[in-house]
């Protein structure tokens, strides 16, 4: 077994895609990673908000709260909707582009893109934040472990849907056991306690006795934005409905529900105990920091065996969590790739029937964020909530266009439906912005506008390319007259020859030019060019190649013979001028690295400084193998 199928698996054919399609059992760790995870830091990103108010901020988190679950109901029944409607994947590029315009559509679809590049970032960062909050040793590590989970789920991912489903099932449904066990227990105590728990052990008391006193409607719309990250991922399934089973709609919205409901019972159960038991937030990346959920755990049932396993859970779904962006992200670039808006290579399944490239596109830029923030997850949050609050608004704008243009039973229910939540998440985007403008949200809004333009560029440069090369003509079969031939050649040898005997048999009028620079080995060839060439042509009867010689003063190769070729050319424009260019084709390929590649940089400098009368022609001169010693 090579070693690439080892890492990746062995190919799949085609019409193994059923085998790696998902159920609702697999599709919860496959595309709702994202959004349970963001339970952890959700609440939290709100709590930090409002630290300012001190003890006082924990009786607004609860209906801070039921305002973010209030919004998440909404944004579920849509997408129910959406399913239905678009069985072969209703994310918000094609609801938006079909009902609302092409403009609308990439508008969409560049929120999204850059939505789940940013989920990477965040929940990766977010879980080796958890991992160094439990291991403070590990903190000068952060970046670097930040970058090896993230190869860890490129790997995963590469190997296919299906793997990825049955790899992170374990610490899915790890993650979700202990935390609703630790929601029922608390919550149990709570009422058996007439609502003030004593904590197994006492949350940090940093902040319980800094207080403004009050809390303005701007840090409350502030902190609501923040707790709205908590809604990142909740569109992943309906952009993702090929992936599963037949009926995939039926699997879809099953799926959907079991992830939006046990997202509705973190976000209740956390806010509820960390009012309860009095948690508040700590600073981030500040000594004596710890994570909401860590705090509400070792409250709820102290730091015993249990407390690190659930911290483990959290840590591993964080971690995975990106796997959604990794789901949805390369199936986005492949309509926009169809749809002439990306490159072409995003159209196409990778070994294990996974889109490669576009796996391969998301783990790079995600690398380059993490790089740039230090994998900070306080620093990249600001610019997390603008994208997937800006794609939840075209999709629903989209739907209610939908509705009212196919009509049908009960079609104003559904267009009610999805214009309540259009108003709302386009009100709850406004809020985002506003409130975070400052801290980041500029940012996101300056990279929707330049991936809509990279989309609009792309598409512009296909259209051009159509133009040019399009034609409904016959062949022309009429013969050309024979090309000006041109051969580069170092010294006398196998590889030279090989080069010179296609070039004579491709036209009579063959040139072959030396540039000498400064190497001792490498001999003028004008002496013994008759007897080597000229003398062998004749007794053929065909014309010998000319010989041109060129001395570089300033030991350049590659601008001489690329004026020669030039200046041949304009002598001859009614004539194409063929380079050939030897060259050697080593057994291994560590042998390369003894080579300066000088045929390879050749070729690519004609491809693009040729002109349009070049033609370029590779003459490979094979090598054995070498013979081994007796």
């Amino acid at each position: 077994m090579s070693l690439t199928a080892l890492l990746f698996g062995r190919r799949l054919a085609s019409d193994e895609e059923e085998k790696e399609q998902i159920g609702p059992f697999s599709g919860v760790p496959v595309l709702g990673l994202d959004a349970l995870a963001s339970a952890s830091y959700g609440p939290e990103a709100a709590l930090t908000v409002l630290i300012p108010l001190g003890a006082l901020g924990l009786r607004y988190i609860v209906p801070l709260s039921a305002l973010v679950i209030a919004l998440l109901t909404i944004v579920y029944v849509s997408y129910r909707q959406t399913i239905v409607a678009y069985p072969n994947g209703g994310g918000s590029y094609i609801v938006a582009k079909e009902n609302l315009g092409t403009t609308a559509g990439l508008i969409a679809a560049a929120a999204l893109l850059i939505d789940y590049v940013l989920n990477v970032a965040v929940a990766v960062s977010a879980g080796v934040g958890a991992l160094v909050s439990a291991v403070p040793s590990l903190l000068p590590h952060t970046l670097g472990l930040c970058l090896a989970v993230l190869i860890l789920l490129t790997a995963a991912n590469l190997r296919g849907l299906r793997t990825a489903g049955l790899v992170f099932m374990a610490p899915t449904y790890a993650f979700l056991g202990c935390l609703f066990a630790v929601i029922a227990i608390g919550i149990g105590k709570t009422l058996l306690q007439g609502g003030h728990p004593t904590p197994v052990v006492a949350p940090p008391s940093g902040h319980a006795e800094a207080s403004l006193g009050t809390a303005s409607l701007w840090l409350l719309c502030h902190a609501f934005a923040s707790g709205c990250t908590a809604m990142t991922g909740v569109e992943a399934v309906s952009n993702g409905v090929p992936a599963f089973r037949k009926p995939s709609s039926l699997q879809a919205r099953r799926t959907l529900s079991y992830i939006v409901g046990s997202l509705g019972v973190l976000l209740a159960g956390i806010a509820l105990l960390t009012r309860s038991y009095g948690i508040t937030a700590t600073e981030p990346g500040q000594t004596g920091y710890e994570s909401i959920l860590s705090q509400v755990v070792s409250a709820v049932v102290g730091r015993g065996p249990f407390y690190y396993a659930t911290l483990s859970a959290v840590v591993a779904v964080l971690l995975l969590s990106a796997n959604t962006s990794f789901a949805d992200f390369p199936r986005l670039c492949q309509l926009l790739a169809i749809d002439r808006f990306l490159p072409e290579p995003f159209i196409h399944r990778g070994r294990r029937l996974a889109f490669s490239y576009g796996i391969g596109v998301l783990a790079g830029l995600s690398a380059i964020l993490l790089v740039a923030f230090q994998g900070i997850t306080d620093s990249l949050i600001p610019l997390f909530a603008v994208g997937a609050f800006l794609a939840f608004t075209m999709s629903q704008s989209g739907m209610v266009a939908h509705w009212r243009r196919v009509g049908g039973k009960r079609s104003g229910l559904h267009l009610a439906i999805n214009a309540t939540g259009a108003t709302a998440t386009a009100a709850t985007l406004v809020v985002i912005i506003v409130s975070k403008f400052t801290e980041g949200a500029w940012i996101s809004s300056l990279l929707v506008l330049t991936a809509f333009l990279t989309f609009r560029g792309v598409r512009r440069h296909y259209d051009r390319l159509d133009a040019e090369v399009r034609t409904h003509e016959p062949l022309d079969l009429s013969p050309p007259p024979p090309p000006l031939v041109v051969v580069p050649v170092r010294r006398w040898d196998l590889v030279t020859q090989n080069g010179l005997r296609f070039a004579l048999q491709l036209s009579p009028d063959v040139y072959a030019l030396q540039v000498l620079l400064d190497d001792p080995r490498v001999e003028d060839l004008s002496r013994e060019w008759p007897a080597l060439v000229e003398e062998p042509a004749k007794q053929k009867g065909l014309t010998p190649p000319r010989l041109v010689v060129v001395r570089s003063r300033y030991r350049r190769l590659f601008r001489p013979l690329l004026r020669f070729v030039a200046t041949v050319a304009r002598a001859h424009p009614d004539r194409k001028v063929a380079v050939v260019v030897p060259e050697v084709v080593e057994s291994r390929w560590y042998h390369y690295l003894l080579h300066n590649h000088t045929a390879t940089i050749l070729k690519w400098l004609l491809l693009f400084r040729g002109g349009k009368g070049v033609v370029i022609v590779n003459t490979p001169f094979y090598l054995h193998d070498a013979p081994k010693a007796a």
